[in-house]
C-alpha cells in the first residue's frame, strides 16, 4: 500500500510540475506555485529513499531469520541476501511508479492534446516488449552467475574447514587451482551478465528517444502552423519524456535487481524444502504410542553402556516422567527417541513402526522438544517463539506466550514482542528463556512432547511458573519428560525411575 501511495503522489507531482512550468514559460503563471511543487517532488524523492531502504532492511532481516532456522548456507545468508537491496529498494517500488506515472501523463495529455496522447499510448508498450525480450536472457545469465558464486562460496568454505586435512595429504596446492578456476568462471559469468545489461539499456534508450521524437516533431510542426498554442506545445514536450522515463528506469533497475531475484528464488526453494507440511484441523494430529524395546546405547570410548536393555512403553496421551540420579541415562533416552543418538541393540517403535525406518525429519515434526538449556537466537522475541511455527500470526504468538506464562514479562520488555535479543537470549533470565522455549513448543502444537529437565537451575518462583506452563502444554499430548523436582513430577501420570549405571573400577 505504501508503494501505491508514493507512486500516486509521484504521478500527481510530475504532471503538476510540467503543467506549471509550461504556464511559467508561456507567461501565464508565477514562479511560486512551481517552486512549491519542485520542493514537494524533491522531498518525496528523499522520503522514498528512506522508506524503501527501511523496507528492504526489514524484509531482509525477516528472510535471514527464517533461513537461519532452516540451516541455509553462509553464502546465501551473507552475500546472497545483501543482493536483495536493489530488488526491494529499487525494482519493486519502481514497478508501481511505472504503472501509475505513465497513466497520469496520458490522462493529462488526453485533456490537453489527444493526438499526442494517442502517439504515446501506441509507442509506450514498445519499451516493456523490448525489455522483456532482453530480460529473458538477463534472467538466465544472472541465474548462472549466482550459481557460480554459490558453488564458489560453498567450495571455498569446505576448503578452509578441511585445510589441515588437505595439507596432511598434500592436496592443498591442487585445491588452489580448483578455487582459481571457479573464480574465473564466476568472472566470465558476471561479464556476460553486464554485457546483456548494457545492451538492454542501449535498446531501451533508443526506443524511448525515438518515441519522444514521434511526439515532439508533430507537436513542433503544429505549433508553427498555429493549430496549437505555445503553452500546450510546451506541456507536450515536457510530459512526453516523463511518460517513458519510469519504464526506462524500471529496465535499468530490472538488471540491477536480477541477482536479487535469483537469490530470492533460491531462498524460497530452501524454505519450501524445509517447511513442514500443512497441519490439518488444529494441527495436533494423533498422539503416538512410543515403545522402547530393550535398547542399548553406548557412547564412543565408553565401556559401560549409557542405557543397557531398557524397556518402556508410553501410551497415547500418557505423560511419563523419567527420574533417577545423574548419569542414569535419562537424557540419553530422550536423544534416542528423537533420533539424535544411535542405538547399539534393541529398537524404538512409534505407533508400531521402527524408528530406524522412519523419515526422521517427518518424525521430529510430530515432536515438540523443550531442552534443559534452550537456544535462543539473535532476533526478536516473537521470531524466537515462531521457531515452533514460522507462519504463525501475532495473535497466535501472543496466545502461545500466555499459555507459557511468558506474556507478562515479554510485555514489560522495551519493545514487547519486537524486542531484539542477543545471542543465546542475552538479556533474559534462565526461567524466562525456558518459558519462551515452552511457548515455542505450544505454538508448534505437536502431538508428542519431549522435555529435558525444564525446571533445572531455576528458583522456586520460576520453577512454579515453568511447571504450570508445562502442565498446560502437556494436556492431551503424549509426553516423555526428565524431571527431578516435585513440581514437575506432579504433572506426570507415571514416574519411571532409572537405576544408576554401574561403572567398572
Amino acid at each position: 500500500m505504501t508503494y501505491v501511495l508514493l507512486a500516486l503522489a509521484q504521478g500527481v507531482l510530475v504532471v503538476g510540475q510540467a503543467d506549471l512550468l509550461s504556464r511559467v514559460l508561456s507567461g501565464s503563471s508565477s514562479l511560486l506555485p512551481l517552486a512549491l511543487v519542485i520542493a514537494g517532488r524533491a522531498t518525496l524523492t528523499l522520503g522514498q529513499g528512506t522508506v524503501f531502504g527501511w523496507t528492504a532492511a526489514r524484509r531482509k532481516r525477516v528472510q535471514r531469520g527464517r533461513l537461519l532456522r532452516r540451516g541455509a548456507d553462509v553464502t546465501l545468508l551473507g552475500r546472497g541476501l545483501d543482493a536483495l537491496d536493489p530488488y526491494y529498494a529499487g525494482y519493486l517500488p519502481q514497478r508501481y511508479a511505472a504503472a501509475v506515472v505513465p497513466l497520469a501523463v496520458l490522462a493529462r495529455l488526453a485533456l490537453a492534446d489527444w493526438p499526442s496522447a494517442l502517439i504515446i499510448a501506441v509507442t509506450l508498450p514498445l519499451i516493456p516488449v523490448f525489455g522483456a525480450l532482453v530480460g529473458r536472457h538477463t534472467k538466465q545469465a544472472t541465474e548462472r552467475q549466482w550459481g557460480q558464486l554459490h558453488r564458489l562460496g560453498g567450495h571455498f568454505l569446505d576448503v578452509v574447514a578441511g585445510l589441515p586435512t588437505l595439507r596432511a595429504y598434500g592436496r592443498d596446492e591442487s585445491q588452489t587451482e580448483v578455487v582459481r578456476a571457479m573464480a574465473d568462471g564466476h568472472r566470465r559469468a558476471t561479464t556476460r551478465t553486464l554485457r546483456i545489461a548494457f545492451l538492454s539499456s542501449f535498446v531501451l534508450e533508443i526506443v524511448a528517444t525515438m518515441s519522444v521524437a514521434l511526439v515532439a516533431v508533430p507537436a513542433g510542426l503544429r505549433l508553427l502552423s498555429g493549430s496549437i498554442d505555445l503553452r500546450v506545445a510546451l506541456l507536450i514536450l515536457l510530459l512526453a519524456p516523463e511518460a517513458y522515463l519510469p519504464l526506462r528506469v524500471l529496465g535499468t533497475r530490472f538488471h540491477a535487481a536480477a541477482e536479487g531475484r535469483a537469490v530470492l528464488d533460491q531462498a524460497n526453494a530452501v524454505l519450501a524444502e524445509a517447511a513442514p507440511p500443512a497441519r490439518p484441523g488444529t494441527g495436533r494430529g494423533t498422539a503416538g504410542r512410543i515403545e522402547v524395546q530393550g535398547i542399548v546405547v553406548r557412547y564412543e570410548g565408553d565401556r559401560t553402556p549409557a542405557l543397557d536393555g531398557l524397556w518402556l512403553t508410553v501410551e497415547p496421551g500418557e505423560r511419563v516422567a523419567l527420574a533417577g540420579p545423574s548419569g542414569a541415562g535419562k537424557s540419553t533416552l530422550l536423544r534416542a527417541v528423537l533420533g539424535f543418538t544411535g542405538i547399539e541393540a534393541g529398537r524404538i517403535l512409534v505407533d508400531g513402526a521402527d524408528l530406524s525406518e522412519l523419515d526422521l525429519a517427518a518424525w521430529r515434526r510430530r515432536v515438540a522438544y523443550v531442552p534443559q538449556r534452550p537456544h535462543l537466537f539473535a532476533g526478536t522475541v516473537a521470531d524466537n517463539i515462531r521457531l515452533g511455527r514460522p507462519d504463525a500470526s501475532e495473535e497466535e504468538v501472543r496466545r502461545a506466550a500466555e499459555a507459557a506464562a511468558a506474556h507478562e514479562f515479554i510485555a514489560s520488555l522495551p519493545d514487547g514482542y519486537g524486542t531484539e535479543l542477543g545471542e543465546r537470549g542475552l538479556g533474559l533470565s534462565t526461567g524466562q528463556r525456558q518459558r519462551i522455549a515452552i511457548a515455542r513448543a505450544y505454538l508448534m502444537d505437536a502431538p508428542i512432547v519431549v522435555m529435558d529437565e525444564p525446571t533445572a537451575r531455576l528458583d522456586l518462583t520460576s520453577e512454579a511458573l515453568v511447571a504450570e506452563a508445562a502442565g498446560r502444554l502437556l494436556e492431551g499430548r503424549t509426553a516423555l519428560l526428565v524431571a527431578h523436582r516435585p513440581a514437575l513430577l506432579s504433572i506426570a501420570d507415571r514416574v519411571v525411575r532409572l537405576a544408576p549405571r554401574e561403572v567398572p573400577a
